[in-house]
């Protein structure tokens, strides 16, 4: 880059990250401006355009969607709950999920976002933490949510929507407590005590990893998710926000509905995705924005071409999770001139925000601003899974090119860096670093690893624990999934280190997600043997040609400790798996007898 572009890249960093925090600035941890306020706000700005769009092509009105949140919130306090109280959340993507949450926090009940897709032992996990003795549920859920009851340990009663008939004990009917709920704003008295620093909602973590963790989102927080990218976006009324994600999700029901909402613009609200259908409903609905998770635009990169992906009006996709592997051709065949790639999470106070489109960058902090950001790299022992210190005590820095753990310091007198924890006191003290530069100083471990370059962007590498060792060398799982991404025919690849008999460390295994045409195992060999190193080629594959709705996450992620429970045993796993076999140099089949003779050492691999 030469000198007057990097200038102008400078500068471009400069002002526009001036411009976000300036915005971000407003929001105040001893506030009484809450979350409800800044909704309100717009809605009164914006009371007679649409404020959703929904997949029957109905719209709704801001006026409308508040009036239903304020029938939401009558009926709350005709329940008798208070602020602080919680009610749970189960229901798929439609324009009255926002409402409800938004009605609650009107009152100060917090809602507790559920996880549409969870059924039996997880639903009930979800529901049990909550602290929730109410719950709404979507009536074409109701017998999903019967598979949760007998697993309840709390006193809950169950709220029907839509006037569906169920034999769900203690059922009551959610449209006939509506109907008897005024459509008058509430009194804001019944929050003005209430701070911006204190809980405004409940949110899981994704469940990738074991059962979901419910994360308390203070109002600070959902203020700032529900203006910064809109803000950076340059979001305006005459803007439509394309949302196929999970509401009950950050990315989707934060990010992207606030875009869209904080601005006077509309959210087009659809139910699922659908990679086929995805480029003509942007080009029938007028979608001018688009909220992503890496997967999503995986898929529709994999699928055929098609005729309207270049005649949309996004000028904008936002999102997290697109691969280096995927991005290019993302980019190329969906012509959208802005990727906004960002890096968060629900609970942590760790943002990044690629401005620029610098593809397989996660954000950047311009060297000469870093003090504005809290984020740190610190060198980090894989095999150990610690932090590395130095001989005073104190973890040390990663310079530009080096990998470590990103942490954040903890500022709680400043929205962008509290960080509120977990409702379990024990999972939140394990998400916290103690002098860290210095005696006193506290950070939240992110859990993921990263690099920066001497520009300031930073780049993914892979999730603490994800990483292991294979003769005596670290291997990154989300190199080689990005390796094996690349490959025609690969839709989605999961890997994952499993262990083998007496071996140290583990071997890599790859859950591939094929297209109906198959793959070319020999192909696929001399492909992963020329863009691998001998100890990050997976030992092991699983293919499988469609990936049930049960083992992947709402935001299309597979869910490892499930495959890394079933391994590479052939009896105990019903998909094709494979040995990379050193003797005879191809992809063999794993029977049986091959296995046991791995594990007894008559066959080295």
């Amino acid at each position: 880059m030469g000198l007057f572009q990097a200038l102008k890249r400078e500068w471009f960093y400069t002002t526009e990250l001036a411009r976000l925090l300036k915005t971000l600035r407003s929001i105040s941890a001893d506030s009484d401006y809450l979350t409800p306020d800044l909704l309100e706000d717009s809605v009164d700005a914006h009371a007679n355009r649409i404020a959703f769009q929904t997949d029957e092509g109905a719209e709704v009105s801001y006026a409308a969607f508040d009036a239903y949140a304020n029938r939401v919130a009558h009926w709350a306090v005709q329940q008798g709950l208070e602020p602080g109280s919680t009610v749970a959340l189960y229901m798929a993507n439609r324009w009255e999920y926002v409402a409800i949450w938004f009605g609650l926090s009107k009152v100060g009940v917090l809602a507790a976002l559920v996880n549409n897709q969870v059924t039996g032992k997880a639903l009930a996990h979800g529901l049990n933490i909550s602290e929730a003795k109410h719950a709404i549920i979507e009536g074409a859920l109701a017998e999903q949510y019967k598979t949760a009851c007998d697993l309840l340990d709390c006193d809950l009663t169950p709220w029907i929507t839509d006037s569906v008939r169920t034999d769900i004990a203690n059922a009551a009917d959610f449209r006939a407590g509506l109907d008897n709920a005024s459509a008058d704003r509430p009194d804001r008295s019944r929050r003005e005590h209430l701070r911006a620093k204190g809980p405004c909602m409940k949110m899981y973590t994704s469940g990738t990893t074991g059962l979901p963790k419910a994360a308390i989102v203070a109002h600070t927080r959902s203020l700032y998710y529900l203006q910064v990218f809109g803000v950076a976006a340059k979001a305006a009324k005459e803007d439509r926000m394309m949302m196929v994600l999970p509401m009950y999700h950050a990315t989707g029901g934060l990010c992207g509905v606030g875009a869209a909402l904080s601005f006077g613009g509309c959210v087009l609200v659809r139910r699922k995705f659908s990679a086929s259908k995805f480029w003509t409903d942007c080009v029938q609905s007028g979608a001018t924005m688009f909220m992503y998770v890496g997967e999503l635009c995986r898929f529709l990169v994999a699928a055929e071409p098609h005729p309207d992906e270049k005649k949309h009006k996004i000028h904008t996709a936002i999102g997290n999770g697109l691969r280096p592997d995927v991005w290019p051709r993302f980019t190329e065949r969906s012509g959208i001139p802005r990727i906004m790639e960002f890096y968060g999470a629900t609970e942590g106070n760790v943002g990044l925000l690629n401005l620029d489109s610098k593809p397989g960058a996660i954000g950047r902090v311009p060297p000469h601003l870093a003090p504005r950001f809290n984020i740190k790299l610190v060198q980090f022992d894989t095999e150990a899974e610690e932090v590395i210190r130095g001989s005073n005590g104190l973890a040390v820095e990663c310079q530009p090119g080096e990998v470590g753990e990103a942490i954040g310091e903890i500022r709680p007198e400043d929205a962008r860096y509290r960080f509120d924890g977990y409702q379990d006191e024990e999972a939140t003290k394990k998400k916290i670093l103690r002098d860290v530069f210095k005696k006193g100083d506290v950070y939240f471990r992110t859990g993921d690893l990263m690099k920066r370059d001497k520009q300031g962007y930073f780049y993914f590498v892979d999730r603490i624990g994800d990483t292991f060792r294979w003769k005596s060398e670290n291997v990154s799982t989300n190199e080689v999934a990005e390796a094996l991404g690349v490959y025609p025919g690969i839709l989605q690849a999961n890997v994952y280190g499993v262990p083998v008999g007496d071996y140290s460390g583990k071997a890599g295994m790859a859950a591939l997600m094929v297209g109906e045409a198959g793959i070319d195992l020999a192909a696929l060999r001399a492909h992963v043997h020329k863009e691998l190193p001998h100890y990050a080629r997976p030992l092991f594959l699983r293919i499988h040609a469609e990936t049930p709705d049960e083992h992947t996450t709402g935001t299309f992620k597979l869910k490892k400790t499930d495959l890394v429970k079933e391994g590479w045993d052939p009896e105990a796993v019903s998909d094709r798996l494979y040995l990379d076999d050193p003797d005879s140099e191809a992809y063999v089949e794993l029977t049986p007898e091959i296995r046991a003779a791995i594990l007894s050492g008559d066959k080295r691999v």
